[in-house]
């Protein structure tokens, strides 16, 4: 929120009432939460007031405590100290700083509980602290995005943006952390239910569970980060994650994770899969800003870890969708034959010639269609594939012209403007 030294103007006496005033209300504040009038003054004069209430509003609690410190406090060893604070995903700090802040110890506090009362060992709470700081780390950067709260827009001024980020926050960090609670509580609650059906409907203790698992990739998606800029190419991929987390959801399944351009997704049935990977390659063929997905589709047992999947099932069907066509839904023949035994209505298999898979030998392909769609279907998708590259080709081209135009400027006013005319 710092702007750059020297970009400041002059202010106005209003403006400079009004800087007046918040700086008292930031002062107030700061003195509030610990600070001392020398720290706030020392923070003025270096232009990073605004850095100052940041670190005091997200973590009140002053830093006092050495890693050793915190170990002395928790009885725990400072290595496991340092196990989980690295878990969390912060960074290492050298064993003399004092770093560590009351809230730091209370955090280890309520692992080293949960280990103690049996509900986790240590390996168990360090991979779940592993969980939390991904997924929290994920969700403080999209916070910090323009246009989000509570980090206003820079004003210039170190001083009015620390009162705007203290009033924004005492409003919007309860609120928050409530949705975040709220949203959690409802994800553990589906995630304890289908660990209980599991469990209800498994033989043998440790067998894993049956999903089928997807893939979709968008195509043609290097090709446009090399022509898009960046507010472009940044709307593209928000419009890919939306369309491809509605779709899944509203279909019964669940997003694993998204990877730039592709996103996985598990689903109970084959046929759920099916549904979902079809309505996921029109949906984009329908999509007036994106090109095509490809997409595979698996089905089998499937190890779960930290909310990931792995097996053999999630390694076929990524080779699968390397190698299916734009608009196309590819599955492996465990699919076809689940979708079989499921008695799948109003989807139909066409069967693929066997590729060689990287790792996986060789391996027969089925084509998964809507029953009744003929051979030709997908004819529309290539015109639309030409036209994406029809469009890119232009920019190319107005980009090659300005870029001419912009040299030819160059050279007309090293010229001193002699060249006009002649």
């Amino acid at each position: 929120m710092t702007p750059a030294a020297g970009l400041t103007s002059p202010r106005t006496a209003e403006e400079e009432h009004l800087r007046i005033e918040a700086l008292a209300r930031v002062r107030a504040q700061l003195v509030e939460l610990g600070c001392s009038d020398a720290e706030v003054d020392q923070a003025v004069a270096d232009e990073v007031i605004d850095l100052l209430m940041v670190d005091r509003v997200l973590v009140p609690s002053e830093r006092l405590l050495t890693l050793e410190g915190v170990a002395e406090r928790t009885g725990m060893s400072a290595e496991v100290v340092r196990r989980f604070w690295r878990a969390l995903g912060f960074l290492d700090v050298d064993g003399a700083d004092a770093a560590f802040s009351e809230l730091d110890v209370e955090a280890v506090q309520i692992f080293q509980a949960m280990a103690d009362m049996g509900m986790a060992d240590l390996e168990v709470a360090v991979q779940m602290a592993r969980v939390i700081g991904t997924s929290m780390a994920r969700v403080a950067e999209a916070q910090t995005a323009p246009g989000t709260t509570p980090v206003p827009q820079s004003t210039g001024d170190p001083v009015l943006d620390a009162d705007r980020f203290a009033r924004q926050a005492d409003t919007y960090l309860p609120a928050m952390g409530r949705i975040l609670e709220y949203v959690w509580r409802r994800h553990l609650q589906a995630a304890t239910r289908r660990s209980v059906a599991h469990r209800t409907h498994a033989v043998d203790e440790g067998l894993r569970p049956v999903m089928a698992v997807g893939f979709a990739d968008m195509v043609g998606f290097t090709m446009l980060s090399q022509h898009l800029g960046d507010e472009e190419l940044a709307a593209v991929v928000a419009r890919f994650e939306e369309l491809a987390h509605d779709t899944v959801i509203a279909l019964g399944g669940r997003v694993v994770k998204m990877i730039g351009d592709e996103v996985m997704f598990v689903v109970p049935s084959a046929t759920g899969g099916a549904q979902i990977g079809l309505s996921l390659a029109e949906a984009y063929a329908d999509d007036e800003l994106l090109s095509d997905v490809r997409v595979a589709l698996a089905v089998g047992p499937v190890l779960t870890r930290e909310g990931d999947f792995y097996g053999p099932v999630v390694n076929l069907a990524s080779r699968l969708v390397g190698v299916a066509n734009p608009g196309t839904v590819l599955v492996s023949d465990e699919f076809r034959q689940a979708l079989e035994e499921e008695e799948a209505e109003g989807i139909e298999t066409r069967p693929l010639r066997t590729r060689n898979l990287k790792d996986l030998g060789r391996v027969q392909m089925f084509k998964l269609v809507r029953a009744g769609v003929g051979p030709g279907a997908d004819s529309h998708r290539s015109i639309r594939w030409e036209r994406l590259g029809g469009v890119l080709m232009d920019l190319d081209e107005l980009r090659l012209r300005q870029i001419e135009d912009g040299e030819a400027a160059s050279v007309i006013e090293a010229d001193g403007g002699d060249s006009v005319g002649a």
